[in-house]
């Protein structure tokens, strides 16, 4: 699962999620893409079901990349617990994702491959999303 190695603080700020994505909003690696849609914070495990989709679906085919990575922490606190008394413990990690932001890239397979794997990953995915293809994408000519 996706995880930072270390962070530098054990609980981080909510923060607030507004605005569009200033950078990682364009194809940079892939042929392909998924775009996000919508605001969302986009657990480590989410992520990992995407990624075991597309590349379930790909038969290690190709390539892909993951343009997002978890590196926010996110906190919880116990059932039954008043309000107060601190903040919650560690659970797990986020990626904050807003409008825009290009989330998975592939590469190596033909457009209808690369379309039905990135639908499939877009399932696992709680978040609106969009499939792009690059400006100068031109399909193989068939034999």
């Amino acid at each position: 699962m996706l995880q930072p190695k270390r962070t530098k603080y054990r609980r981080n700020q909510k923060g607030r999620l507004k605005g569009n994505a200033q950078r990682g909003n364009q194809l940079a690696f892939g042929a392909f893409g998924i775009k996000s849609l919508g605001t969302k914070w986009l657990t480590g495990q989410q992520i990992e079901a995407a990624r075991v989709a597309v590349n379930r679906y790909m038969q290690r085919e190709g390539q892909v990349w993951i343009r997002i990575f978890p590196d926010k922490v996110m906190t919880k606190k116990p059932l039954d617990v008043r309000m107060g008394k601190g903040k919650g413990d560690p659970v797990g990690f986020v990626a904050t994702v807003t409008p825009g932001r290009m989330l998975f890239e592939v590469d190596g397979v033909s457009l209808e491959v690369a379309k039905e794997a990135l639908r499939l990953a877009a399932q696992k995915l709680p978040i609106k999303t969009k499939f792009v293809v690059r400006r100068d994408y031109v399909a193989p000519e068939k034999a």
